[in-house]
């Protein structure tokens, strides 16, 4: 026994068990011996038949004493039998699913990992699914024209797609049933929101249900491995919060699997395992989400990762043991594994930096795994978003076309007038990672003003353009900061352990607006400039705020379509725009006469309109050329009434890549 443990806890690799089974052997043969050992034993105790009956009474004393050290023996072995084996299993299962250096011994003998083009056509290809005989791949398209998204199908190595769907609304998300012959899907219009199955061979849609999307990138739907239910994000009014529910396919019948805490904006991106367990992404109040894990039949939710990073996709391993995901968790976008056990994500050797951007917006999964034939899918994806400039003519009511005013390779967005009007400050990745940049208003002479290497955005002028607010994901949790417009060291303003985000200054430059989930949801509150306590500011859920240019009243939005105000002082909180198209949170901007946004209505060109106090009604004021940046801040009005500023989506491509021999 001793042997067996040595062995078992040898520091070569070499020198230890090769397989369990080996291990198994050991084990059992050094149990038969202490049996027989034993039976041999006890044999030769009185009165037994056999040997015993040979002896003298010379030995009878010794004899007598033998059962009580026997039993004392067999106590010890037994324990110690079973020391070996916890040892033994606690070893291998170590070894098992994590050890790169078992991994690499069995995957020797097996075809090399390939990397090879699925699709290659123009437009963004997106949220991959494989059918459940691996040989099949329905995915997204917006067509050779980028007019509409729709559901398509093809085989891998064989043929050209066919489309399933034509509706001109937007079709996200498609999902094998387990037997193959339908897919499910998310469509987002104007008209409707929905989900629908459609036979893998085109046919026929069937809307399923109608859930409360607020934007079409709620709309991630999978298909159970039993068939019977699908996943979903949904919410159930006066909840704002969307988490994951569960709708069955034979009765209809909803039930909610995921609540996600006040402090959290939503759970999405659901994706079952072979056995049912179901991961999901939790996303925090910026930028950054992490795993967790819960049963189908409902229960807390386990937490895998604790990054609060970005994580844009989830697909499980053949075997259940691991979950494949695409974060920017190593500095840049990249694919990683985690055990479904816990522990540190491991780098894949596939997926590289240059295969991934940063989600600009919810786009569905971009990773899918076959369970037949070894095959990973990904999103190889490339965006490219500038900051454009439109002249507003008021005397003639509309505006001349728009123009690039600050563009690069990278995301550019977040643009904001100095309060003169010469300088423009806005976020961009075009050092490596989200920093603050500054220019003229032009567009020339830009310095770069942070180096955080992290996620660093929503910059706002002070009143008198001496300081830039901002906030930054330096460690865990989000925090406000104040550098000088010329640069220098940032100075933190907020400490809590909570997530601070989107920094606006009041009129008199005393105070920092800004939204935090300290109390559970997500409020607006405001932190004295110089830095000191902070004051809640509403108490009905709100997420970024401005006041007014007069200083009378606190403009802002909550996780919905909609304005809203509150007197600075306090007061009653109460809606101002309830638009059913106004853009998201930071597409927005208040001035003396009331208010312009961006309706993002589901087109291809969406529109800048705007909203007038005096008179309660909306009108165009412009086109936009392509997609709006809708994820966050990117919208600005020059002091003088006379620009307006926006991030536009310049560049949205995405091919499908597949893994083959993916392991």
């Amino acid at each position: 026994m001793q042997q067996i443990i040595s062995k078992t806890l040898h520091k070569d690799r070499q020198g230890r068990y090769q397989t369990a089974k080996d291990l198994l052997l050991d084990l059992k043969s050094l149990k038969q011996d202490l049996e027989l050992e034993v039976k041999l034993e006890h044999s030769l105790q009185p009165g037994s038949s056999g040997r015993g009956r040979f002896r003298t009474s010379a030995t009878l004393p010794a004899a007598r004493s033998q059962p009580r050290w026997w039993a004392n023996r067999l106590i010890w072995l037994s324990a110690a039998m079973i020391l070996v084996v916890a040892v033994a299993v606690r070893f291998y299962l170590s070894r098992l699913p994590s050890e790169s250096s078992t991994r690499s011994r069995s995957e020797s003998s097996l075809p090399p990992m390939k990397v090879v083009p699925f699709t290659s056509f123009e437009g963004y290809e997106g949220s991959p699914a494989f059918s459940p005989d691996g040989n099949q791949i329905a995915f997204t398209w917006d067509g050779a024209t980028g007019d509409n998204i729709d559901i398509y199908v093809k085989l891998i190595d064989a043929g050209t797609p066919l489309r399933l769907t034509t509706d001109p609304g937007i079709d996200r998300s498609p999902t094998w049933s387990p037997d193959g012959r339908y897919i499910a899907f998310s469509r987002f219009s104007e008209s409707e929101k929905g989900i629908f199955t459609v036979p893998a061979l085109g046919g026929t849609e069937r809307k399923l249900y109608s859930p409360d999307w607020g934007f079409h990138g709620f709309g991630g739907v999978v298909w159970s491995p039993d068939g019977k239910f699908l996943a979903y994000l949904d919410r159930s009014p006066p909840q704002t919060h969307y988490g994951i529910w569960l709708l069955s396919v034979e009765n209809l019948e909803r039930r909610q699997l995921t609540w996600p805490p006040a402090q959290n904006l939503f759970d999405m991106l659901p994706a079952f395992s072979p056995d049912g367990q179901t991961p999901f992404v939790r996303l925090s109040s910026g930028r950054v989400s992490d795993i967790y894990l819960v049963p189908i039949g409902g229960g807390e939710p386990r937490r895998l990762t604790f990054d609060n990073r970005e994580i844009d996709g989830l697909a499980w391993t053949q075997d259940g043991r691991e979950i494949v995901f695409p974060s920017d968790r190593g500095g840049g976008y990249g694919l990683w594994r985690i055990s479904v056990t816990g522990g540190t994500p491991e780098r894949l050797a596939v997926g590289g930096d240059s295969d991934f951007s940063p989600p600009l917006s919810p786009q569905g999964n971009r990773l899918a795994m076959s369970r037949q034939g070894n095959r990973l899918a990904y999103v190889q994806s490339a965006f490219d978003t500038n900051i454009w400039r439109i002249e507003i003519l008021k005397s003639k009511g509309r505006s001349n076309p728009p123009t690039r005013l600050i563009a690069s390779t990278n995301l550019d967005q977040g643009p904001q007038y100095s309060p003169d009007g010469r300088k423009i400050v806005f976020e961009s990745t075009r050092s490596g990672s989200y920093e603050i940049w500054v220019c003229d208003s032009n567009g020339t002479n830009l310095v770069q003003l942070t180096s955080f290497d992290r996620t660093t955005g929503t910059p706002r002028w002070s009143p008198d353009g001496r300081h830039i607010a901002f906030d930054a994901r330096i460690e865990t949790h989000s925090d406000i900061y104040v550098t000088g417009a010329e640069g220098g060291s940032p100075r933190r303003i907020t400490t809590e352990t909570s997530d601070e985000t989107i920094a606006s200054w009041s009129r008199d430059g005393r105070w920092i607006y800004f939204a935090s989930n300290r109390t559970g949801d997500h409020q607006v509150w405001k932190v004295p400039a110089e830095g000191g306590e902070a004051v809640q500011v509403t108490k009905q859920g709100a997420f970024a705020a401005f006041e007014s240019p007069d200083g009378k009243f606190v403009y802002y939005t909550k996780h919905q379509p909609g304005i809203w105000r509150v007197a600075v002082e306090g007061g009653e909180e109460a809606p101002v725009l309830d638009h059913p198209k106004l853009g998201y949170w930071g597409c927005w901007a208040v001035v003396n006469e009331g208010i312009y946004f961006i309706n993002v209505e589901v087109k291809q060109h969406p529109v800048i309109e705007f909203f007038s106090f005096a008179t309660g009604r909306v009108r165009q004021i412009a086109t936009m050329e392509k997609e709006a940046v809708i994820g966050g801040p990117g919208f600005a009005i020059s002091p003088d009434g006379r620009w307006i500023l926006y991030a536009q989506v310049d560049q949205s491509g995405g091919d499908i890549t597949l893994v083959e021999n993916f392991r």
